[in-house]
């Protein structure tokens, strides 16, 4: 861990994280890159260059990719990763984290969120504000799981999929990759093809 971290983004999730970076105290400083030159600080923290000047920062600080839109970020964070740039991973002090448990590198963990034993977090995903995920959860790369989304044991999401706010995923259901899931929306049985869910319990919309 080096003693920088640079946040890529700096609007509202860029702003959770940054609030998460200075809970942990775990860097000297933090600031933020972002492409929209009009923004020159957020959070009270130095906006200090665009995303591709990432490089120019690689043998000093960490990096976090901070935007909310998954197929986005993993665009971005892939290509930090490729280019060797270390990418570290955001956890609220105030979250539940299980035994057994693995979370990706770049992933945050919002404040009050519960995952529970033996569950399986992928790279860059975002778990929101008091999400509830219990034991046995697989959660591929690069999903957005939103505020107050609780899912059961053995639930498998996957990648680059969102999970609406307040959505709720009974046990042992599998989603597959490249769906969203609408808010307040019930899923009682697998998804086994992409697209646009909502309802309760879910129907995929035409």
């Amino acid at each position: 861990m080096k003693k920088s971290l640079l946040i890529i983004g700096a609007s509202g999730h860029g702003k959770v994280v940054a609030d998460i970076a200075i809970k942990m105290n775990k860097w000297k400083s933090i600031a933020f890159l972002d492409d929209d030159e009009s923004i020159k600080t957020s959070m009270g923290l130095e906006v200090i260059g665009k995303t591709t000047d990432a490089f120019i920062y690689k043998d000093e600080a960490d990096f976090f990719v901070a935007i909310g839109n998954n197929e986005t970020r993993e665009e971005i964070q892939e290509k930090l990763v490729s280019e060797g740039l270390s990418i570290v991973t955001i956890i609220h002090p105030n979250a539940v984290i299980g035994t057994n448990v693995e979370i990706g590198n770049g992933t945050a963990i919002m404040a009050g969120v519960v995952i529970n034993s033996s569950s399986r977090i992928g790279e860059g995903c975002i778990i929101n504000t008091s999400c509830n995920l219990d034991h046995d959860n697989v959660i591929y790369e690069y999903v957005h799981i939103s505020p107050g989304v609780n899912l059961a044991g053995t639930v498998t999401i996957g990648k680059g999929s969102w999970m609406g706010i307040g959505s709720v995923v009974s046990n042992n259901v599998n989603i597959c990759s490249g769906c969203i899931v609408g808010a307040g929306a019930v899923v009682v049985k697998d998804i086994t093809e992409s697209g646009t869910y909502v309802g309760v319990p879910v129907r995929k919309l035409d």
